[in-house]
């Protein structure tokens, strides 16, 4: 494995927990059960690299290639269910006081991992001046789990309605792009375009940034 795969591999698992954990944590906010709170988690960590494998052609997707991500998902979706289940009198209040901060930051490295992650597995198979296939393959790779997680929780995909989530993808997406194209390192260029997807996210949330809506 070489220095770039292995950091690759980091960014990836990075990912993998982050969106896991915040499928998970889903999970338990709807009251799931241990299952339905690995189910979430297990979504969410891997929806949006199996839409981007079949975009690209790749069969079967990597995720039942490689068991490590859907391993990973499962121990932090137990993890976390069972340190909420075992303190639940303790941590009640404050895991409902603090549930929208926790999935804010959650989803933002995530969001911002998957997004530049997507984008490197397209230019690995020599996809690299159909600007428009790399950015739609990185916003669904970051934005594919968590819209598939709402939707078997039962709400309105988080993306679609709540402050600046894959206007955030896109920015990071053309970033990256940018990037590359100006021969700058590319672990280098993947964690600054990441970074500017978490510090949009986080920012949008922080000052209720919203694109604009038709208010009932």
């Amino acid at each position: 494995m070489t220095y770039t795969e292995f950091m690759v591999f980091v960014m990836e698992m990075v990912g993998t927990i982050a969106f896991a954990s915040s499928g998970a944590m889903v999970g338990i906010k709807k009251n799931m059960d241990i299952f339905g709170v690995n189910v979430l988690g297990i979504t969410t960590a891997i929806g949006g690299g199996i839409i981007r494998d079949l975009i690209l052609g790749i069969t079967p997707p990597s995720v039942f290639r490689n068991y490590i991500y859907v391993t990973i998902s499962i121990l932090i979706s137990c993890i976390l269910f069972l340190i909420i289940y075992i303190k639940n009198e303790i941590l009640s209040s404050q895991f409902l006081e603090h549930y929208e901060q926790i999935m804010i930051l959650f989803d933002a490295i995530g969001l911002g991992i998957f997004t530049v992650v997507g984008i490197n597995t397209a230019i690995n198979m020599g996809i690299e001046d159909n600007i428009f296939l790399l950015t739609f393959v990185g916003v669904v790779t970051g934005i594919g789990g968590g819209m598939i997680r709402d939707i078997m929780a039962g709400v309105t995909p988080f993306v679609l309605v709540k402050h600046v989530y894959a206007s955030a993808s896109i920015i990071g997406a053309i970033s990256y792009i940018l990037f590359i194209k100006l021969e700058i390192d590319n672990i280098l260029s993947m964690v600054l375009s990441s970074l500017i997807v978490i510090a949009i996210r986080i920012a949008s949330a922080k000052y209720k940034w919203n694109l604009p809506k038709i208010k009932k």
